[in-house]
This record gives C-alpha cells, sequence and structure tokens, in this order.
C-alpha cells in the first residue's frame, strides 16, 4: 500500500510539473485537458472507453454490464445536447464518469483489499487516458523548445544501414495502395492491439481478486512517459519531414523517398515550431517489440498477431518516413531494457536482469552518442559500422532473452483461484511414517492385552466393525 501511495504520489507531481511547465508556453497540460472531458467533447471515445475496460477487469460480469450500461446512457444523454446546441460530436464522456464513479466508490464504499483492488483498476484505466494527454504534451513542448534538429545526423549514420527507410519508402510506393492501407491500419491500431494484450493477461482479474505482478500496460505506460525525456534530449522529425513533402519549407530537400541524402558534415537544421521531435528512439518500435515480448505466453493466435504487429509497425515506421533505421535500434535497446527492469521491479531483481539493464543502458547511451559524433565516419564505413550497430543490438536482445528463460523457470507456479494447501497434521504425519515390527512378546501378555482390549476402562480401546 506504501508503494502504490508513493507511485501515485509521484505521477501527480509530475503532471502538476508538466502542467506548469505547459502553461509556460501557453497552451494547457494533461491535467486540464483530462479535467475538460468530463463536461466537454473529448478528443478519443475509442481511448476513453480503453481507459473503462481496464478498470471494468476488477469488476464481475454484473457489475461490468452495469458499468457498460451506464457509461452508454450517460453518452446518449451527451449526444443528444451537443446535437441540440449544435456542438462538436463525439462520445467518452460517460467512460470517464464510471471511471471516476468507480474510484469514488472504492474510497466511500469500499475498505481493506477490495479497495485497494478497485483504486489499481481505476488508477490504471485513468492512467491510460493520462499517459496518452502526458505524450500530446511532451511533443508540444518539444516542438516549442527545440528549434533545431538533428535529422542530417541520423540521415548520415543510416547510411551504415544501407538507408533501410528509402528502401521501405520505394518498396510501399509500388505495393500502394493494398500495403499502405494495412500498414497504415496497423500503425494507427497499435494502442488497441496492446489494450487486447493486456486484457488478456488481466482477464483473471475479477476472480482471483488481485493483479498480476507484472503485465504489458504497466510496460507500455512507462515507455511513454520517460521515451519522450530523450526527445528533448536528440531532437529529430524524421526523413519524410526533413528530406520530403510534408516538411514544406522546412525540409532540407525533397528527395524522400527517391534520392538519397548527399554524405556531407551534417550541421543542425532549424525547423518549424509545430511538428514533434519525436523520433529518437522509435517508441512505436518500443511499444511493438514489448507487445510482441507479452505476446509470447499467450495463445498460438495471439503469439502470431503479436508478430504480425510487431513487422507491420517497423515496416511502417520506415515505409512512411516516420523514423530512420538507427531510431529503431534504439527503439529495441530502449524497450528491453525498460521491460527487463518493470520485471525486476515485480518479481526481485536477479543478477541477470540487473546485467540486461547496465547493459541496455549502456548500449543505448552508446548508440545515441554515435549518431552525434561520428555519423561521418559510420556513414565512410558502412562495411564496419553497419554490422557492429547490428551486433550491440543483437547482443541486448540475446542477454534479455537469457534472463527472461532464467526468471520464467524461477518463477512460482501459478495459484489455482480458491484452492487452498492442506496442512499436514500430526496424525497424518505419524500414519504415514513407516511402521516398525512389533518383537514378539510373552504369550501371556499377549493374551492379556488381548482380553482388556474392549474393555470399558482399557485406554487402548478400538472401536469394532459393525
Amino acid at each position: 500500500m506504501v508503494l502504490w501511495t508513493a507511485a501515485g504520489v509521484a505521477t501527480l507531481g509530475f503532471l502538476v510539473a508538466l502542467e506548469i511547465v505547459a502553461r509556460g508556453y501557453g497552451f494547457s497540460g494533461p491535467i486540464t485537458e483530462q479535467s475538460r472531458e468530463v463536461i466537454f467533447t473529448p478528443e478519443s471515445g475509442p481511448l476513453l472507453y480503453g481507459g473503462l475496460a481496464l478498470t471494468m477487469v476488477v469488476l464481475t460480469w454484473r457489475q461490468r454490464l452495469i458499468a457498460l450500461g451506464i457509461a452508454a446512457g450517460v453518452d446518449v444523454v451527451f449526444v443528444l445536447v451537443r446535437w441540440a446546441l449544435d456542438a462538436d460530436m463525439n462520445f467518452g464522456n460517460g467512460a470517464l464518469w464510471v471511471v471516476l464513479g468507480c474510484a469514488v466508490l472504492g474510497l466511500t464504499r469500499r475498505t481493506g483489499r477490495e479497495r485497494l483492488l478497485l483504486l489499481k483498476g481505476t488508477g490504471l484505466g485513468l492512467l491510460l487516458v493520462a499517459g496518452h494527454k502526458t505524450g500530446d504534451t511532451w511533443l508540444l513542448i518539444t516542438s516549442k523548445t527545440r528549434a533545431t534538429v538533428l535529422d542530417p545526423y541520423v540521415a548520415a549514420a543510416d547510411h551504415a544501414l544501407a538507408d533501410p527507410s528509402w528502401l521501405a519508402g520505394r518498396l510501399l510506393d509500388a505495393t500502394a495502395p493494398v500495403s499502405t492501407g494495412v500498414l497504415h491500419v496497423v500503425y494507427g491500431q497499435l494502442p488497441l492491439a496492446a489494450a487486447l494484450v493486456g486484457l488478456y493477461q488481466l482477464r483473471r482479474v475479477a476472480v482471483e481478486r488481485r493483479f498480476p505482478a507484472h503485465h504489458l500496460v504497466r510496460t507500455f505506460l512507462v515507455i511513454g512517459l520517460f521515451g519522450p525525456a530523450i526527445y528533448m534530449i536528440f531532437p529529430v522529425v524524421g526523413p519524410v519531414f526533413a528530406y520530403g513533402a510534408d516538411g514544406g519549407a522546412w525540409a532540407t530537400a525533397n528527395i524522400w523517398p527517391d534520392t538519397l541524402p548527399p554524405v556531407t558534415d551534417p550541421q543542425p537544421i532549424p525547423f518549424d515550431g509545430i511538428t514533434p521531435r519525436n523520433c529518437m528512439p522509435s517508441l512505436h518500435t518500443a511499444w511493438a517489440v514489448t507487445l510482441f515480448v507479452h505476446s509470447r505466453d499467450g495463445s498460438r493466435a495471439m503469439r502470431w498477431a503479436g508478430t504480425f504487429w510487431l513487422v507491420g509497425t517497423l515496416t511502417a515506421t520506415l515505409g512512411f518516413g516516420y523514423h530512420y533505421g538507427a531510431d529503431l535500434l534504439a527503439g529495441v535497446v530502449f524497450a528491453l531494457t525498460i521491460e527487463t527492469a518493470m520485471r525486476c521491479s515485480a518479481y526481485g531483481w536477479d543478477r541477470a536482469g540487473v546485467r540486461v539493464v547496465a547493459l541496455g543502458a549502456t548500449v543505448f547511451g552508446a548508440l545515441l552518442a554515435s549518431y552525434r559524433w561520428l555519423p561521418t565516419e559510420m556513414a565512410a564505413r558502412p562495411w564496419l559500422f553497419g554490422p557492429l550497430l547490428l551486433l550491440v543490438t543483437g547482443t541486448v536482445v540475446y542477454a534479455y532473452v537469457r534472463a527472461a528463460r532464467t526468471a520464467r523457470d524461477r518463477a512460482p507456479a501459478p495459484e489455482v483461484p480458491g484452492q487452498r494447501p492442506v496442512p499436514e497434521t500430526e496424525g497424518a504425519a505419524e500414519a504415514a511414517a513407516p511402521v516398525e515390527a512389533p518383537e514378539a512378546a510373552d504369550p501371556a501378555e499377549a493374551t492379556e492385552a488381548t482380553d482388556a482390549t474392549g474393555k470399558p476402562g482399557a485406554t487402548d480401546a478400538k472401536p469394532e466393525l459393525v
């Protein structure tokens, strides 16, 4: 309980600080944006209902039906009022009302473990929405505070990887519109896929009355929390903006994906105050890797879906020009490092976990440093730096797989709901003990003992079989 309270206070403090910073730049922060959706038109109805779905994992089926009915009823009322006032139409207020109502119910009508369980569920649902709002605020801050971007550095370093964004962009152009249509859905619905995997992992919370120690939603939220901080350190807008038509007058040239950028001495380039600097690392790659990892414990269909979403997301990020290949390598290392840290925080730190986190942090820092300070050398020697980049990334992947396998072998057997171990009584222990053969007794003593058996006063009397 103390840990959850400390985490809640830290999260609230972070949101307040982000709200203050956002206000300083002239726009509202995550607290204001989420609070206004209690009454005003929400930005994303599916996101709010996704938060409600996470909250409902702690409810019984009857309570879930009631919660959904109330949410739908409230949304119908809001839609009718907005239609009468000719206001912007959207849904989701009802879902937010129900989540907040569950929080009030947990504080006022529940006690003990039931209160903690309900508050965890509502906190998880609210964090999903707050995480999205926090990410939007971070992106606005990056566009306002980072006047220049480092795309020429990453583009030069990407020569060591054979410029995968340019290759993927040409491939999608050649296979459009089928490939682009499918990949747009895969890229845009990554949060939905993650929510489905998370709900699958949390499907037994209502029965077991406890959350699993570690699940996908935890890592997903932490990646979204810390990832944008790296954007502030290494601002990059992506090839479709820095070298493509989407960059407008701010693009260095309109050459993506038809012509490779020249290898010159890279310099920071100025860019507009609107486009987010959200490329390094690729958080879509990090989320897709995390989704893939957590889908390994599911059914065969879920494992195939996790693989499909990972491959589709990587192809989309490169083919649409949203990221460089170097971004993806950093995203993989970032994801596995965060995932290992979250797993160890839940199950306990061991030597393998510490090694993975230390190795991942070191490799991640080395990747960013090499992109910033060695891009020209990397472009001049692709035969050396290309395999080296893949090797260090593969080292982190291999270390993670070994650590995860070790943690899985050491994990305790899952508890069966409703089943309790039967304590071994003293009598049962004695009955299970081997019985020594009695020594030969004197015939007279044996006869006397036989006569005494069954008498009312005998202490060793045995019941007769009827």
